[in-house]
């Protein structure tokens, strides 16, 4: 490309090159022919970012060139609301994992910070204005176009929570309140993007330019998600882990289709190579090194199989190590290092059994309420178990990186209104269990009460204050170190069990001392001087 100013037309084949769709081309050409483009790329801090992102950060790059305005948003308020994929308490630790994660990553392929903008979501959308039109928005917006909207970004459930319907109204008023023309993502978006088009009109703003990527296959084929761990490639994974990864992911000889090493070639390693061009090794028997400047070219000489698959995927390690190798390094930083733990916290494992067969235990045999791992949960989603009518299965956060699912005998005694939402005591180091075929990760601990044949059960209460993850600990008893898992063969909480109680003061208690979490003691709402179960 010419040295000098880009034209018109330059700028256009650039904001467009290896866009999947653009809705609105002829309002992006009159732009570009009046002035610089305004535009945004929003990530809703969720899951850690994979590889596949560098494919929006290229396409950022390209803006810049074009000399476009840039906003790139961290939509915490979206993670939340999209079936709290983020919980409340780690939003702010997600938000500066992504910031950290993504300036290193727009560093590492040259891109300057000093012509981005960078925005956090909550800075502007719990703002009165903000909600005000969110308000206004949904009085125009029927359930049905806001449930279509949401299909291809919004984890679907059987009972959708009003969070998720919420979500593409969000990203529509987005558009007005970063003042851009448009905004850039993933093809995955598109409803999303012809919803705000349609919506945003109706309430007054202007309709917006969409700037569509296409969706990159993951290693497996599919596209790549942060939640499959064998369709990724995490940032930060080391050299050993991408040759690892590489080695296993699906690459078959001649095949373009659903090829997730050939699609990252195209999409990220050639825009961002120098005219030196993408080299694949091969051996001198097979004809020596081969060199691209152009993808297509790349592609024509894999489809007929003048490239193997082994050579391509060693051409890809070498490249993508480079891309990865300055961010592993930044994020050696100690601070960078708790954070990750912090932001993304590793689910505990259970212990290896030792050659008897018994697990392993670094704790000591003492019987004592220290031992057990219990914990605030929030109950997200709650469903008849699909074989027993007595059962609920539920999905519950407890601030770990995935919701727990558990099994409750509680049908006959909560309804599922009345659970959905609710904040429950969990034992959550118990050995996972099959209920009817469904696997259940922790157990849900109430107060209950048998009087005769009668029998009643209501859910424990923590303290006003107290949020998923929050420690649930008995008073004396909080500096201990939970069991990764308690042996189910020592009875521990059995044991512990007997002497769980509700008082006459609605406190639960063990032996005189309380039931607490950081917020002040667990209760009883109506049942006293009873057992806790």
């Amino acid at each position: 490309m010419a040295s000098g100013p880009m034209s018109a037309d330059e700028k256009y084949s650039l904001i467009t090159r290896n866009l999947q769709e653009v809705l609105g081309e002829d309002k992006l050409r009159q732009i570009v022919e009046e002035r610089d483009l305004k535009v945004y790329w929003g990530t809703a801090t969720t899951g850690r970012p994979h590889v596949a992102y560098f494919v929006p950060m290229s396409k950022i790059a390209d803006f810049l060139k074009a000399g476009c305005e840039v906003t790139i948003l961290f939509a915490d308020l979206h993670a939340y609301l999209d079936n709290m994929k983020a919980p409340w308490q780690l939003l702010e630790l997600r938000v500066k994992y992504y910031e950290s994660i993504i300036k290193s990553m727009l560093t590492s392929i040259g891109v300057p910070l000093d012509k981005l903008k960078f925005v956090k979501g909550t800075d502007y959308q719990l703002s009165r204005e903000y909600t005000l039109d969110l308000y206004k928005l949904s009085s125009v917006v029927t359930e049905h176009d806001a449930k279509k909207a949401g299909a291809e970004v919004v984890k679907q459930v059987d009972h959708p929570l009003l969070s998720g319907l919420l979500y593409p109204g969000l990203q529509a008023l987005d558009e007005e309140y970063l003042k851009v023309d448009c905004q850039f993502g993933g093809v995955d978006q598109r409803k999303i993007f012809t919803f705000s088009e349609k919506y945003l009109p109706n309430i007054g703003y202007t309709k917006r330019i969409h700037l569509m990527n296409p969706m990159v296959p993951g290693l497996t084929g599919g596209k790549m998600s942060a939640s499959e761990e064998d369709s990724k490639i995490d940032i930060l994974d080391d050299t050993a882990t991408l040759k690892k990864k590489l080695k296993k992911a699906f690459c078959e000889p001649g095949n373009i289709t659903d090829n997730g090493i050939l699609s990252f070639c195209k999409y990220v390693i050639i825009p961002l190579l120098p005219d030196t061009g993408f080299t694949v090794p091969r051996g001198e028997q097979f004809g020596g090194p081969l060199t691209y400047t152009s993808y297509n070219d790349l592609e024509d000489a894999f489809k007929t199989e003048v490239i193997h698959p082994g050579d391509l995927k060693a051409a890809v390690l070498t490249h993508l190590d480079k891309l990865l190798h300055p961010i592993r390094q930044h994020f050696q930083d100690p601070e960078l290092k708790s954070l990750v733990n912090k932001a993304y916290p590793k689910p505990q494992k259970p212990q290896k059994p030792s050659k008897g067969g018994e697990q392993k235990s670094v704790v000591s045999d003492e019987v004592t309420p220290g031992r057990l791992d219990m914990r605030v949960g929030r109950v997200v989603a709650v469903e008849m178990h699909p074989e027993a009518d007595t059962l609920y299965v539920e999905t519950i956060e407890t601030g770990e990186s995935a919701p727990r699912t558990v099994v409750s005998g509680l049908v006959k005694h909560i309804t599922q209104e009345q659970l959905l939402q609710r904040m429950v005591v969990l034992l959550c180091n118990i050995k996972p269990a099959k209920m009817r075929g469904v696997t259940s990760e922790a157990m849900v601990l109430c107060a209950s009460q048998k009087d005769g044949e009668c029998k009643s059960v209501e859910l424990l209460d923590v303290a006003e204050g107290s949020a998923p993850g929050d420690r649930v600990y008995i008073d004396g008893f909080q500096t201990a170190t939970p069991d990764d898992r308690l042996n189910p063969k020592r009875k521990i909480f059995e044991k512990l069990q007997e002497d769980f109680v509700v008082t006459g003061d609605g406190e639960a208690q063990w032996k005189g001392h309380g039931f607490m979490t950081r917020s002040g003691p667990v209760t009883a709402k109506t049942l006293r001087n009873t057992t806790i179960s």
